[in-house]
Formats: structure tokens, C-alpha cells, sequence
């Protein structure tokens, strides 16, 4: 089949690839306008748009779907499916209706389970024991269209987002290359989703990050490797901003007087932390304007005093 691939961010890469390297043919990439990114705030191309021009393709980056030059151009394509993987933006009917056998989206999750921007983060940051991938058409709902086939993964006590998601991405670039042979065979039909089960994954912002150390420490390690390693989890020493690593829950908690939450007590070779249930132990963490280096060495370094603690 002639394929345009929508899509924008490093995940959405290893399934460009899987499609260069499949039998349908990559007419052209839609993918988002160069945006700022990085400390300097340079302005770049996507990591889809990067890859797409290594590999000689066309490359359209509109404003928006509904722009009429995109859209011509996307008639004359001609194409017969146009899979997509985060492209970061909503289609209009107009887009829609191009593709002969429609727009095919790769989302990261067990539909309807976490429809919406962060399916990931929120599975990880919700304790799931378990997620996947799924490949459905895409209707003018947020992801509600039927459903091409699915892949489960399970979830590791250890999984931030972002080891979840390259794992996904992986596999999922396979379900997606499996997806489009079946839909051109003809052997693939989409199955409507079922009406229960339903839960949104509603993106999560800086605010989401901040640790709340009141929490049980369970809740606390959810909340900080949901958000690795975006939107980023932080806290406040002193007054100023701290970026934290995933840190460990201790089984069974260290002998000796209970941890307020958020209080410090730094030892030889480790740093424990008070949440509402018990003490955690520090792993890496980056202080402002200040490298990455683990606990034990910031701590030294600022010099942390008995009773001090994260705010």
C-alpha cells in the first residue's frame, strides 16, 4: 500500500522504520512544525522529521490538518492508509476521509483504557500491573474508533515512562507493520471497543511532578517514575528547585525514630526520605544549575543538617 506516516516525537520513529523496511511504500511523512526544544531553546525539527529526511522522504509539517495546501497535497499522494503515531495533533474530516482505507493510529494502550495524551505515564502513575499497545481507525473521537489488534506488556515494579515507552514503542512499530498487511489483505476487520473500561489519560504537567511526600511511599515511587522523564519529578531544599530520580522503596524500613515526610537523614552511603508510610532511600538527583550526581554527594555537598527536609 502507498503510506503518508504521521507522526512526531522519538517514539514514533522505530515505527518509520518498521515501514521503510515493510512492503508498503512511504509516499511522504507528516509530522509537527520545528518547534524550540532543548536548554537553549534552539528551534529544531521533530525526531520523525530528522529521521524522514535521512531517508530522502517528503516531508510535510502544516500548521495545521486543516490547511488546504496540506490537503491538496495530501490528495495528490493518493494514498490507501496513512498510519499515524503521536502526531500531536487532531485530524479534520477533510484529512480523514483521504486515505482509502483511512487513518490507522498506534496508541499505547489496552483500548479503552487511558484514551487521550499520556496513556503511559498515567498506567505507571495508577500502579497497573499490566498495559500494551493498540492499532484502531481513527474517528473524529478521542481515540473511540475500532480496534485492528492489540499487544499486552506487562509493567515492572522498576518501569518509569520512559522505559515503558521504548518497550511499546518497539513492539508496537511490529503491530503496526502487522496491522496495515492485514487491512490490505483484507483478512483484518476493526472491532468496536467495548463501552466499559473506560479511563483518560489527560497529559500530565510540571505541577504533576512535584513530589508529594505526605503520600504513602508506594504512591511516591508511582508518582516520580511516571514522570520520567517527563514532565520531570522535583521538589524544594532550601527554597530551591530539586530534580529527582526514581528512588527505593526499603523492605523491611531501617531500625531507628520515624521520618516526617520529606524529612532527610543522610547516613555513610545512603539518604533516606520521610513519606507518610516510611522511608525511602535517594538515588540520583540534580539541584539547580548543578550536574546529575547521587544522593550521598549532594548531600555532603550542601551540607544537609539534622531535621531538615524536601518542602
Amino acid at each position: 500500500m502507498r503510506v503518508v506516516f504521521a507522526g512526531t516525537p522519538r517514539t514514533a520513529v522505530p515505527s518509520l522504520a518498521a515501514l521503510l523496511r515493510s512492503r508498503h511504500e512511504v509516499v511522504a511523512v507528516l509530522t509537527r512544525p520545528d518547534a524550540a526544544a532543548g536548554r537553549g531553546r534552539h528551534v529544531e525539527a521533530s525526531p520523525v522529521a530528522m529521521a524522514a529526511e535521512a531517508d530522502g522522504l517528503e516531508v510535510l509539517k502544516p500548521r495545521t490538518a486543516r490547511d488546504p495546501d496540506f490537503l491538496d497535497r495530501l490528495r495528490a499522494l493518493e494514498p490507501d492508509c496513512a498510519p499515524v503515531v503521536a502526531y500531536g495533533a487532531l485530524l479534520p474530516p477533510a484529512a480523514l476521509e483521504i486515505p482509502r482505507h483511512g487513518w490507522v493510529n498506534l496508541h499505547f494502550s489496552l483500548l479503552p483504557a487511558w484514551r487521550g495524551a499520556a496513556p503511559v505515564q498515567r498506567a505507571v502513575l495508577a500502579g497497573d500491573e499490566m498495559t500494551g499497545a493498540s492499532t484502531f481507525q481513527i474517528e473524529e473521537g478521542l481515540d473511540t474508533g475500532p480496534v485492528y489488534g492489540v499487544i499486552t506488556e506487562p509493567i515492572k515494579s522498576t518501569d518509569t515512562s520512559g522505559d515503558l515507552l521504548e518497550r511499546l514503542s518497539q513492539a508496537g512499530a511490529r503491530l503496526l507493520v502487522a496491522t496495515l498487511d492485514g487491512i490490505e489483505s483484507g483478512e483484518l476487520v476493526p472491532v468496536r471497543q467495548p463501552a466499559d473500561g473506560i479511563t483518560y489519560a489527560h497529559k500530565l504537567t510540571v505541577d504533576d511532578g512535584r513530589v508529594v511526600w505526605p503520600a504513602a511511599a508506594v504512591h511516591v515511587d508511582r508518582q516520580i517514575r511516571a514522570c520520567t522523564p517527563d514532565p520531570g519529578a522535583w521538589t524544594t531544599f532550601r527554597g530551591e528547585r530539586v530534580k529527582l530520580d526514581p528512588i527505593r522503596q526499603l523492605e523491611p524500613p531501617p531500625a531507628g525514630r520515624p521520618l516526617a515526610p520529606g524529612e532527610l537523614a543522610v547516613e555513610k552511603r545512603t539518604v533516606l526520605v520521610g513519606t507518610g508510610s516510611g522511608p525511602m532511600q535517594l538515588g540520583t538527583l540534580q539541584a539547580q544549575g548543578k550536574r546529575r550526581m547521587p544522593a550521598p554527594d549532594w548531600a555532603r555537598g550542601v551540607r544537609v543538617r539534622s531535621g531538615e527536609r524536601f518542602e
